[in-house]
């Protein structure tokens, strides 16, 4: 099998740290309500881990309120033990199917503890990115040793996937620089 080159797939790869940064920092808990802290909890359900999303409706009613309402009163329990479980910190107050939690005010220390976490999850989109681009050019290297393109072209595609990574990096940095505006706000 020969290699090939694709420059939209090494952008569609780095595209994809991109993303998973946004999934993460959303699941930081900045002092507003957001249904997405919520997105990593697994609850034990009809013998599986199942994620919470897929057992209840999170909705948020006040700015500093969840409300989950879970759709069979059998796992209300399950649900409730699963937010205690969690790292998040969060108290949950049952009311027959609805499970209602208060998001408290984060302390400055706890806002600084934050942006170190999304400074590590951009670091880790950062060396995922970097990642792609080491295997672009070791293809393109590859593919020039093997006369299967030129150096001219292997020039070329490589200032591509430069070019692609800077922008990509661009991203993450200024995806970062808005999370901590958003942790850091009072």
């Amino acid at each position: 099998m020969t290699a090939t080159f694709d420059i939209n797939d090494i952008k569609r790869r780095m595209q994809g740290a991109v993303n998973s940064l946004k999934h993460d920092l959303n699941s930081l808990r900045t002092g507003r309500a957001s249904p997405s802290i919520l997105d990593p909890i697994q609850v034990e359900a009809y013998g599986a881990t199942t994620p919470l999303p897929q057992l209840a409706t999170v909705s948020v009613p006040e700015p500093r309120l969840l409300s989950i309402q879970v759709w069979d009163r059998s796992m209300v329990n399950a649900v409730e033990k699963a937010i205690m479980t969690s790292d998040l910190g969060l108290n949950p107050q049952t009311e027959g199917q609805i499970i209602r939690l208060r998001i408290p005010e984060t302390t400055e220390q706890r806002r600084k503890e934050l942006v170190k976490v999304a400074h590590k999850y951009a670091e880790e989109a950062r060396i995922a990115v970097r990642h792609v681009r080491r295997d672009g050019m070791d293809t393109l290297k590859k593919l020039e040793k093997d006369h299967q393109i030129s150096q001219d072209e292997e020039k070329r595609d490589i200032d591509q996937v430069q070019k692609a990574t800077d922008a990509t990096i661009a991203e993450i940095d200024a995806t970062l620089v808005v999370k901590e505006k958003e942790i850091m706000q009072v």
